[in-house]
């Protein structure tokens, strides 16, 4: 066996490994953990997994490859953050005041506040802007271990604007180390030229929007030479009360559907308008949020094939007391995913580390299970379960290198960066 990147000696290597799909109910504990592991690496996939004498006797010359020690340390897969908003210009951090002093968030956007004082702004930049403005979001998000995420586009609410959004994430993609995973979200919010009038915005998503971003490819050059890749792979609407109702998301996402596009929703939030239900319906990759999913939308949900993903940084930016019922979801069977919901307004975390340890807190996750919630089962929330989110031969050699003797360190520990070092497609970056 050849290898280009050993890792070896770690005193916890976590697989996370899954090979039927994502894990479920008490399968969702095991964090797959060899002691005394390594991994092998050879041209960016992951060759061989194990303890590390077995492995380095399988190896016809170790000398050949660069050689991480990680002796006392923990090594895991890089985590994947299946729901961002990573795409915006200025801040809202006088709108944080306010929700300090008591106005809600639903308050403040209806007064035109939260999601469409960001539209102003990613509105008025340019495309240079707005890509200089988040690449340090993107670097912040590799330091704290997360390899892959999901970037929504919705803080353009017009047609120009959300082009621009997706020809941002394309060229971020394009540059930075990380994988970025493109959402079209033009119904985040129903923008201010259209107040009142939600209907008539919904016919211009399905009937303008849609069509231009379904028809639009980009070709991106490789040393194998090009290939034309997809401008969005999924949409997303905002299904919430004062927002899209269910009819409306419906109309949407039945559109993007029949448009080839995946399906994914912000659901439950606030209110329990049926949401999950039709994730389940449409069979949606995910839904997200659920913080008041009823326990009859929680057992469709866990009997289906959706992705129930969880984003505990928003109850705890906005200050609510709120969350996920992981714990009742997990015994139903439903399949748990974590994700940090990066935004301006709520939770401007790109700590993927500071979630899992929300989780544990507040969704009474184990730390095995918030580790394979913001990995393996993070990965199917994008469909990129076979190909990244664990330590298993043939995947993508995305792996984290903690500075830590045990992995429930993370869960435990918040507030610093236990990340020693990000190893993205076989390459230290």
């Amino acid at each position: 066996m050849d290898a280009d990147l050993l890792i070896i000696n770690a005193a916890q290597l976590l697989t996370c490994a899954s090979p039927a799909g994502p894990k479920r109910g008490a399968a969702l504990a095991d964090p797959g953990l060899i002691e005394d592991g390594a991994l092998a690496c050879l041209e960016g996939q992951i060759v061989a997994v194990g303890r590390t004498a077995e492995l380095l006797a399988r190896l016809e010359d170790p000398d050949a490859a660069q050689i991480i020690d990680a002796t006392g340390k923990v090594v895991l897969p890089g985590f994947v953050d299946p729901h961002t908003h990573l795409l915006w210009a200025g801040d809202r951090a006088g709108e944080f005041e306010q929700r300090i002093a008591g106005a809600t968030y639903m308050e403040i956007m209806q007064a035109g506040g939260g999601i469409m004082s960001t539209v102003r702004a990613t509105r008025a930049a340019s495309l240079d802007e707005l890509i200089a403005q988040t690449l340090p979001r993107l670097d912040s998000l590799l330091t704290h271990g997360t390899t892959t995420a999901e970037v929504k586009t919705g803080y353009g609410l017009d047609l120009d604007t959300e082009l621009k959004m997706l020809d941002a994430i394309r060229l971020l993609d394009e540059e930075h180390p990380m994988d970025l995973v493109p959402t079209f979200m033009g119904a985040h919010a129903v923008p201010a030229e259209y107040a009142g009038r939600t209907d008539a915005f919904v016919d211009l998503v399905v009937e303008e929007m849609l069509p231009a971003i379904a028809d639009l490819r980009y070709t991106v050059e490789t040393v194998d030479g090009a290939y034309s890749v997809a401008a969005a792979d999924f949409c997303d609407v905002f299904c919430e009360a004062g927002v899209f109702d269910l009819a409306q998301t419906r109309r949407i996402l039945e559109a993007a559907r029949d448009l080839g596009l995946g399906l994914k929703l912000h659901a439950d939030e606030f209110e329990p308008i049926g949401g999950a239900t039709l994730a389940v319906e449409l069979g949606a990759v995910s839904a997200d949020h659920l913080v008041r999913t009823t326990d009859e939308q929680l057992a469709a949900l866990a009997t289906s094939d959706v992705i129930a993903v969880s984003l505990p940084g928003t109850p705890f930016g906005l200050g609510h007391h709120d969350y996920t019922r992981a714990r009742r979801l997990i015994e139903l069977g439903g399949a748990l995913a974590l994700a940090s919901d990066l935004n301006p307004g709520t939770c401007w975390c790109e700590s993927m580390q500071f979630i899992i340890a929300l989780a544990c807190r507040y969704l009474k996750l184990t730390p095995a299970e918030a580790i394979n919630a913001a990995t393996l089962n993070a990965a199917y929330a994008l469909n990129l379960g076979r190909f990244v989110g664990s330590l298993e031969v043939g995947k993508q050699a995305d792996v984290l290198v903690l500075d830590v003797p045990d992995y429930r360190h993370l869960g435990y520990r918040f507030g610093t960066n236990l990340v020693e070092t990000v190893i993205k497609r076989g390459q230290m970056v």
